[in-house]
């Protein structure tokens, strides 16, 4: 098979929250790229305008809000309504909260569980029929839940509700996944390390300085990120079922305590 081929999205359609920014639009560039015909949603109407223009006229913009379920209901019958089947869903929207221990507030927790947890969950319970409409044995619909390497290892900030989410993420992602695929619609996830982004302005502001942490020694860039979606989204990723696919230089499995690092 021709790589071409094998890393194919022409023809697709596929939905992508949070899309307007950061990661989601990484994601969004390369599914176009490679064929895909891609909704992208967001809560700034403006902003997701905005950067469906850049990207072409295979990018279409959607309002959405999901801090609420009845907002991802209305996302998703936005989508059932302009599209009689959804290829690839990408689980991309996210919020954080940090404070420190003694001060943090149950909002915190809240609104970062309603949108990295509840919101992914109940976008692909509604979307299902849709994906279950485009999936074929030898070509399955994809769900692609974006979690991080901050749900596999603690970081040294004090946001409590996002870590606990995105471990969240990943374990629901294999509890759908193992639900799923008897419809051939395959879920995964990535976990993503650093890359530039509003929620990560120390990667975004400070690219050099924090690339000293990472065991590749730079900061993500878009094409890493578009390559690892691109990946469990085509034909390529088929087989590739319930796993986390971590995307961070070798942030989370190669990082040495300093203790361990020889001596200059």
């Amino acid at each position: 098979m021709k790589a071409e081929s094998l890393f194919s999205l022409s023809g697709r359609v596929a939905l992508i929250t949070g899309g307007s920014r950061g990661i989601g639009r990484m994601i969004a560039e390369g599914f176009i790229a490679h064929g895909a015909r891609v909704y992208i949603a967001a809560r700034k109407v403006d902003q997701c305008q905005e950067t469906a223009e850049e990207l072409g006229p295979n990018c279409i913009a959607l309002h959405a809000d999901l801090s609420t379920v009845e907002g991802v209901k209305t996302l998703a019958a936005t989508i059932r309504a302009k599209e009689d089947t959804l290829d690839v869903l990408v689980n991309n929207a996210g919020g954080a909260w940090g404070a420190d221990f003694l001060e943090f507030p149950e909002t915190g927790w809240d609104k970062v569980f309603n949108v990295n947890v509840k919101a992914p969950f109940f976008l692909t319970q509604a979307l299902h029929p849709a994906l279950k409409a485009a999936a074929q044995p030898n070509r399955p619909s994809k769900v692609i839940f974006i979690g991080s390497i901050d749900g596999l290892r603690i970081n040294p900030w004090e946001t409590y509700s996002y870590q606990a989410s995105k471990a969240a993420v990943h374990h629901l992602m294999r509890r759908v996944a193992a639900r799923l695929i008897r419809d051939n619609i395959v879920a995964s996830a990535i976990a993503p390390g650093a890359f530039p982004s509003n929620m990560n302005r120390a990667a975004r502001d400070h690219a050099v300085d924090h690339a000293a942490s990472i065991p590749a020694g730079r900061v993500g860039r878009a094409d890493d990120m578009a390559g690892a979606a691109i990946y469990l989204a085509s034909r390529a990723g088929d087989y590739v079922v319930g796993e986390v696919l971590t995307v961070d230089g070798g942030v989370a499995f190669t990082s040495l305590p300093e203790r361990f690092l020889p001596p200059g």
